[in-house]
């Protein structure tokens, strides 16, 4: 995977803090603060982080259902952020967004076939027998039956209804499909099933995954890669065995350690479990944004923002640990 499909260079989302009498701006909630990252062709690259620390954010902006407020997104080379309401709603064809909440993101006054159908009618495929095909089609691509296309969404399960959240995101044949949590709202028995049934569409149609979790077992069964986001920023970035084997950032250290166990006797040594809340992105702390929560913390940590740099080959980190040649020495070791 060497060829990049998307590319994103310092995006930031602030949203703005109005109060008073006049309505004034009184600051912002840095959702995202300066991320970049590439999606390569083919990949699936995991997002985790705890709520709130900007992952599905990160989605919406990169889809342009909100607008950045700084940075690049790259498409195919073509920024995204540039582009008019027309070139835009092309540009949509080829990426696509499946959604968390499989109960609210569908219209329970629509069949199943013309909530299917609408993503055809927008991009300007008007045939009807062309449409209806391709809906009956596609059911049956996700394990449903091209008789389910007459049924509202009430009379499906959740697993069912997340499959036809699927089957509309592949309607239209995009190349990118930024799935936020959606497995999260799901029994864990229907998860697998899902994640087995997205690797497979991977493979069919040659998708490329951007999957927003918060669950590192999920994140670990389905990414080729894994970004680790906090408060905003991303502090790790890795392949997925790399990541669960050998983390680097006492943030991530602290996550995996607080994934239970299923073994009683078993105590963690490697990392200190997470504690205390994460600050307000309103009002982040100064230098690393971890520092008020990290067991390694140094006086530079709470006083300079830490480089997102590359300590080893394809091995991202955000970390003052790894800012001397003694410390990078010992990890390439």
């Amino acid at each position: 995977m060497t060829e990049s499909l998307l590319r994103v260079n310092g995006l930031k989302k602030y949203f703005p803090i109005t109060g008073g009498v006049l309505n004034r701006k009184k600051g912002d909630v840095k959702a995202v603060d300066d991320v970049s990252f590439t999606v390569y062709k083919g990949e699936t690259l995991g997002l985790v982080g705890e709520s709130g620390c900007g992952k599905s954010t990160t989605g919406r902006v990169l889809l342009q259902l909100l607008q950045a407020t700084e940075g690049e997104i790259l498409f195919e080379d073509q920024d995204v952020t540039k582009l008019s309401s027309k070139e835009l709603k092309q540009l949509r064809k080829e990426m696509q967004l499946v959604f968390q909440d499989p109960y609210a993101s569908l219209n329970p006054r629509h069949t199943v076939e013309k909530i299917l159908e609408e993503p055809l009618k927008v991009h300007g495929i008007k045939d009807k027998k062309e449409r209806k095909q391709r809906v009956h089609d596609m059911l049956e691509t996700v394990g449903l039956s091209s008789y389910h296309a007459k049924r509202y969404p009430h009379q499906f399960s959740g697993g069912q209804r997340q499959r036809i959240g699927i089957a509309r995101a592949l309607m239209t044949h995009p190349k990118l499909i930024i799935a936020d949590e959606p497995v999260s709202a799901l029994d864990v028995s229907i998860q697998a099933q899902v994640l087995n049934l997205l690797k497979d569409l991977q493979k069919d149609f040659h998708l490329t995954y951007l999957f927003i979790a918060h669950d590192l077992g999920v994140v670990r069964h389905i990414s080729d890669r894994v970004g680790v986001m906090y408060l905003g920023r991303l502090v790790e970035l890795t392949e997925s065995e790399t990541l669960y084997a050998r983390p680097l950032h006492p943030y991530t250290q602290s996550l995996l350690a607080s994934v239970p166990i299923p073994d009683p006797t078993y105590l963690s040594e490697e990392a200190e479990e997470l504690t205390g809340e994460m600050p307000s992105p309103a009002n982040p702390p100064s230098g690393c944004a971890f520092h008020t929560r990290c067991h390694a913390c140094m006086d530079i940590c709470k006083t300079e923002r830490p480089v997102f740099r590359e300590v080893e080959q394809g091995h991202y980190v955000a970390c003052h640990l790894y800012n001397d040649q003694q410390a990078l020495d010992e990890i390439n070791s």
